[in-house]
């Protein structure tokens, strides 16, 4: 039973660790908007910082801020309490990691929202921002002029940065989308058999 339990959490610390390592590493050596090019103009470090969810999308002002942290560390008890359940019911293996991965990266971005503005001195408590680094454009061009809304506009793809703990959701519930009938999948109960003996009162 306890490796069992070992091992997602083990997943899960490893990627809050190394989440946590990349983003202080990020913001002690490089400046807000600062890239380092790591495959040319195809993938970079690109330093950000974002006030809401995941990939940069926002959630309006300071009340917003509050109500998404807060909302977010009931949702990562919410997430503890069901990989909890899932492993000490045996669930598939493969959901229980994919539930430890998105735990893990919810956890991870929860640290940068709830202790980064006290930690770095310039937000109080719940109102940090998150930190952001990794920027992929691997398509870029323009919208042809008879494309609805978008027509002759810049065209980028993948336009969000995002970081580690970003990753980790999205690669969990994917994962969990690609294989529900295999993680979800209910076993038949066996059907009787011709020569089982009925036991009359």
């Amino acid at each position: 039973m306890k490796a069992s339990y070992t091992r997602p959490f083990l997943l899960a610390a490893f990627i809050i660790l190394a989440d946590q390592i990349i983003k202080t590493w990020v913001r002690s050596h490089m400046y807000i908007g600062e890239e380092i090019h790591l495959l040319g103009n195809r993938g970079m470090l690109h330093y950000t910082e974002n006030n809401g969810m995941a990939f940069g999308m926002e959630f309006g002002g300071s009340f917003g801020k509050l109500f998404l942290t807060l909302f977010r560390i009931g949702a990562v008890i919410a997430i503890g309490y069901g990989l909890v359940f899932l492993i000490k019911h045996k669930y598939h293996r493969g959901l229980i990691m994919n539930v430890a991965l998105i735990f893990a990266g919810a956890l991870g971005n929860i640290i940068d929202s709830t202790f980064y503005g006290i930690m770095y001195h310039y937000a109080p408590l719940f109102h940090g921002q998150v930190v952001d680094m990794f920027y992929f454009p691997l398509l870029t061009g323009n919208f042809p002029s008879w494309v609805p809304f978008w027509g002759g506009q810049d065209f980028i793809f993948f336009r969000p940065v995002f970081n580690l703990a970003d990753a980790a959701i999205s690669v969990g519930v994917i994962l969990i989308l690609i294989n529900q009938k295999r993680y979800f999948k209910h076993s038949k109960p066996e059907a009787a058999s011709p020569n089982s003996e009925v036991v009359e009162e």
